[in-house]
């Protein structure tokens, strides 16, 4: 434990003496130094003329720039190139155009083995219906997890920089957590009561039949990040973490990831190595079939409503 030393004591130690010198009131040479008070800065009426008369010349050289040569120059030398540029991009793009081919031909690059075996053996190889679902969820699965991995990474970087202080959330929620719009809108909340469940099933609807019908995880997740949102504001955050917090938003986040990962790790390494799929397709047209593409459904869908939510709700007051 460190004990108090005698002020007569410390003014002899060498800390003293160095923070003296430090400070600039003990020199060791000069000995004691004397601190003399700067005096405030008075301008004659001549600098001061002199002073306004070397801006006055400044700007009229310098920054007077309808009679500058260099900067006059420079604006025609803008236009001209500006206006080169744009002729040569549209010639470049109406020579890129002319040798696109003709619509409907037959030999187009588009025309390849590739989409033909999307048509011809989707429904087979992938057990969907829907085969804009088959191709993204299965033939380009690993495509799709990295747009999965893109809304993960942008909401993580959002939460880092607008992400605030518990005690100031707490502070917020009692002061301006609903500043700028109605608090407890009668007409609002009863909209809201009434479409929201509403909302949240059709996009549980759209997100269990992605394989079956035009929709999936993207299109379902929005459907339930925009019935989240709407709660949000009729209701406001106090209601709204009953049931979806923090918490509930990062564990169902992070696993819906986690299990995309793993489904699609499974689905790459056995299709790689020619090894037998053991997931069910199950049959064409039931709501449990075309293997992974469900439950691959279900992950994305989790994190896409999860992504809109935690972007409105961070915009909106710097937490989730």
């Amino acid at each position: 434990m460190s004990r108090k030393v005698p002020q007569e004591q410390y003014e002899k130690t060498f800390s003293f003496k160095f923070k003296r010198w430090l400070d600039g009131t003990k020199d060791p040479f000069l000995d004691t130094v004397e601190m003399v008070p700067q005096k405030p800065f008075q301008e004659t009426e001549e600098a001061a003329a002199r002073r306004a008369g070397d801006r006055k010349r400044i700007a009229e050289r310098v920054y007077d720039l309808e009679h500058n040569r260099l900067i006059c120059f420079f604006k025609r030398f803008y236009k001209i190139m500006s206006a080169l540029f744009c002729i040569f991009l549209v010639v470049m793009l109406l020579e890129a155009v002319s040798w696109l081919p003709t619509v409907g031909e037959a030999d187009k690059p588009v025309n390849n083995e590739v989409s033909a075996r999307y048509i011809e053996n989707g429904l087979q190889e992938t057990g969907a219906v829907n085969i804009v679902s088959g191709m993204i969820l299965t033939y380009r699965a690993f495509d799709t997890f990295g747009e999965t991995n893109v809304l993960f990474i942008a909401a993580c970087c959002v939460m880092v920089l607008l992400m605030v202080d518990e005690a100031a959330l707490k502070r917020q929620e009692s002061t301006n957590d609903r500043r700028y719009e109605p608090k407890n809108d009668t007409i609002l909340q009863t909209v809201a009561f009434i479409l929201c469940p509403v909302i949240f099933i059709f996009g549980i609807y759209v997100i269990l039949n992605g394989h079956l019908s035009p929709g999936g995880g993207f299109s379902g997740g929005a459907i339930i990040g925009a019935g989240l949102i709407l709660y949000l504001s009729a209701f406001g955050f106090g209601k709204t973490q009953r049931f979806f917090n923090e918490k509930v938003y990062t564990m169902a986040k992070v696993t819906s990831l986690l299990m995309y990962g793993l489904i699609g790790t499974y689905f790459y390494i056995t299709g790689a190595n020619g090894m037998e799929n053991h997931i069910p397709l199950g049959i064409p047209g039931h709501i449990l079939s075309s293997g992974i593409i469900l439950p691959i459904n279900i992950c994305v869908g989790i994190e896409v409503a999860c992504t809109m939510y935690a972007f409105y709700a961070l915009f909106r007051r710097g937490g989730i």
